[in-house]
């Protein structure tokens, strides 16, 4: 069975607003791999949106290795995206989700084939409530950004991890690993 991998980006004190953090080339080519070793990943509306930053440089490489690989990766992954007002999507290697949230990614959990991401906030917590999530991969900036939009809001219910793993880049950043306590 695959597992749903919750990988965001986060500040110290929980704030997940992506200018907060100070992405380098290490956390970018720690994204790529992430991305390359995924089957897919899943976004709600306003984060597939955000990361259409990265199609110009697909077109364009900026000439920042991390940088350009990454756009390669998120370019060609195949994305999922959760939306009730989006209609079409232009972006190739992007489809609209058809079911509800919950049901889509019980489907996808019982495929073969790799893990599943998910880089959306909204989705993120509503999978957390609906105890889907396997993983969490956080990548904790070195930043207090003292007000914002917290990750773990309108969370239900107690969740209890277990660390499994922890990532210190250079820039002060670490990426800590958990998974769920019912999944061991």
């Amino acid at each position: 069975m695959r597992k749903i991998i919750a990988a965001f980006n986060m500040t110290l004190d929980g704030i997940c607003d992506h200018t907060a953090g100070i992405p380098d080339q290490e956390i970018h080519s720690h994204y790529t791999d992430l991305l390359n070793q995924a089957d897919a990943i899943l976004y709600g509306r306003i984060t597939f949106h955000l990361m259409e930053y990265w199609l110009p440089y697909v077109r364009n490489p900026s000439g920042e290795k991390s940088m350009d690989d990454f756009a390669r990766a998120i370019d060609k992954i195949p994305k999922i995206v959760f939306s009730h007002s989006l209609k079409d999507i232009a972006w190739k290697s992007a489809t609209l989700a058809v079911g509800e949230l919950g049901k889509e990614v019980q489907k996808l959990k019982q495929q073969p084939g790799r893990d599943i991401i998910v880089g959306s906030r909204s989705l993120i917590v509503q999978l957390m409530n609906l105890q889907l999530i396997d993983e969490y991969q956080l990548c904790v900036y070195p930043v207090v950004a003292g007000r914002g939009l917290s990750l773990f809001e309108n969370i239900s219910n107690r969740i209890i991890l277990k660390l499994t793993g922890v990532k210190t880049f250079s820039g002060g950043a670490v990426i800590l690993y958990y998974k769920t306590a019912a999944t061991d």
